[in-house]
């Protein structure tokens, strides 16, 4: 399998902030972020394989800055280290206020997606080649993250059989 560049998953949205989507402190909603996120992620992930892509993890979200109503927020995401099936997508959050042009980093966030092929199962996926700078080291510092990642899940998976799933009020 061929291997693609890191430009060739590269999505990138930006959108004004609107009233309905700030909280109780004027600033813009995490949820509406992360929603956000999600989506520009999952078209990187898409582009990255040419297949049907499903999120296999949300591996961090780091709230910067906050936005602002005066605010335009741009996500730029890209597939930066790959597994055999799965993709991580580094997703960049700039904010930009509208009146002074001012651009400032307001969140990061890393999610794990998995390529599937036409009966569901997990897909191989192309490797990754970085180009610039910042692509280099996300790819260089990528296999600690998958490290981090398959640990957390194992952990999740160890703590999941103590949940139990009987509902509340019996």
């Amino acid at each position: 399998m061929e291997s693609k560049y890191c430009r060739e998953s590269r999505s990138v949205h930006t959108s004004r902030v609107f009233p309905n989507d700030f909280n109780d402190h004027n600033t813009l909603f995490g949820g509406k972020l992360m929603s956000d996120v999600d989506l520009i992620a999952s078209i990187a992930a898409t582009r990255h394989s040419r297949a049907e892509c499903v999120t296999a993890s949300t591996d961090s979200v780091d709230f910067l800055h906050p936005i602002n109503p005066a605010d335009s927020v741009c996500y730029e995401a890209f597939v930066t280290y790959t597994g055999r099936s799965s993709m991580e997508v580094f997703v960049k959050i700039i904010k930009e206020n509208l009146m002074t042009g001012e651009r400032v980093l307001a969140a990061t966030a890393f999610l794990t997606f998995v390529a599937l092929d036409e009966n569901k199962k997990p897909l191989q996926v192309p490797e990754v080649i970085p180009e610039t700078e910042e692509e280099k080291k996300l790819y260089e510092t990528g296999d600690e993250r998958a490290k981090r990642r398959k640990e957390r899940r194992d952990l999740s998976k160890n703590i999941a059989n103590f949940f139990t799933t009987k509902k509340p009020w019996d």
